[in-house]
C-alpha cells in the first residue's frame, strides 16, 4: 500500500513489513534539504570545507533524516494517518553520491491516553551501514461500514 490510500487499523498486524524506500542522495538533494530546513552548517553544502573538517563529502542533516523517516511511514500509512511521535538516532553519515534505503515493520500496538497507536520501527541504510534508526508512532483510522 502507498500513500494514495489509507491503511486502516484493522488492516495492520504486528510484524507487517513496510515496502522499502530508496533515496538517491545526490549533492543537490543534500544541499537543498539542508537549506530547506534552515541548516546552514557548511558540512551540508560545501564539499571542500566538509573535507577539511574530516568528512568524505557533504552529508545529510538530522532534520532531513527526521523528515525522511516520517515520509517513509506516511507513504505506507496514507494521508489519514496521524503521526504522534518520531524518535530517531543517527548512525554512520550518509554522504552525497550514496543511496539511502529505508525499511521498517510494525513492532507493536500501544494505547496512549485512550488512543490506539502503532509503533513502526524504521532503519535507513547507506553503503556504510545504518545511517538512521528509530520509531514512529501513528494513529490510524478505523474503517466503518
Amino acid at each position: 500500500m502507498t500513500g494514495t490510500s489509507t491503511v486502516s487499523a484493522s488492516q495492520v498486524s504486528i510484524g507487517t513489513e513496510l515496502p522499502q524506500l530508496r533515496i538517491e542522495v545526490t549533492p543537490t538533494f543534500v544541499i537543498s534539504t539542508a537549506l530547506a530546513t534552515r541548516d546552514f552548517q557548511d558540512v551540508h553544502h560545501d564539499r571542500d570545507l566538509a573535507q577539511q573538517r574530516g568528512s568524505k563529502d557533504i552529508f545529510l542533516n538530522i532534520l532531513t533524516d527526521t523528515g525522511l523517516v516520517q515520509r517513509f511511514v506516511t507513504d505506507w500509512a496514507g494521508p489519514e494517518a496521524l503521526v504522534r511521535s518520531v524518535n530517531i538516532r543517527l548512525g554512520v553519515p550518509c554522504y552525497a553520491h550514496d543511496t539511502l534505503t529505508f525499511s521498517g515493520r510494525v513492532a507493536e500496538r500501544v494505547e496512549v491516553d485512550g488512543e490506539q497507536r502503532f509503533v513502526i520501527e524504521v532503519s535507513g541504510q547507506s553503503s556504510l551501514g545504518e545511517h538512521v534508526a528509530g520509531t514512529v508512532q501513528i494513529a490510524l483510522p478505523e474503517v466503518t461500514t
